[in-house]
């Protein structure tokens, strides 16, 4: 996350497509880690997607619960520069779905 901190901060300018995916990544790994499960499916498209959330699993077509956003919102949410509320006001996240809500979970305490 140091790598694209700057950016998140406005100090810099965006990062190449490796750092950015491999900051993406990182993060959404700890997603399963805090809320281990298969009922939310979080995408950050191009870069990657996890599932977490425990409750009824989902094994076929699009999840009922999902949630969807570019890396630069995912990586302000994971960090706290960004809160879910102002995120889904604004539209910079698309959470579909009744289990679909990330905001017990944000920001990630291992990369904020």
């Amino acid at each position: 996350m140091a790598e694209v901190a700057p950016w998140l901060d406005g100090a810099a300018s965006q990062p190449d497509r490796m750092t950015m995916a491999r900051a993406v990544r990182v993060s959404l790994r700890v997603l399963p880690v805090l809320a281990p499960g298969r009922t939310v499916e979080v995408r950050v498209p191009p870069f990657a997607a996890v599932q977490c959330v425990a409750g009824p699993r989902h094994t076929r077509g699009t999840p009922p619960n999902v949630v969807e956003t570019d890396a630069r919102t995912w990586l302000e949410l994971a960090t706290g520069r960004l809160s879910w509320l102002d995120a889904l006001a604004a539209h910079r996240v698309s959470a579909s779905g009744s289990r679909a809500d990330l905001s017990a979970l944000l920001p990630l305490p291992a990369v904020s």
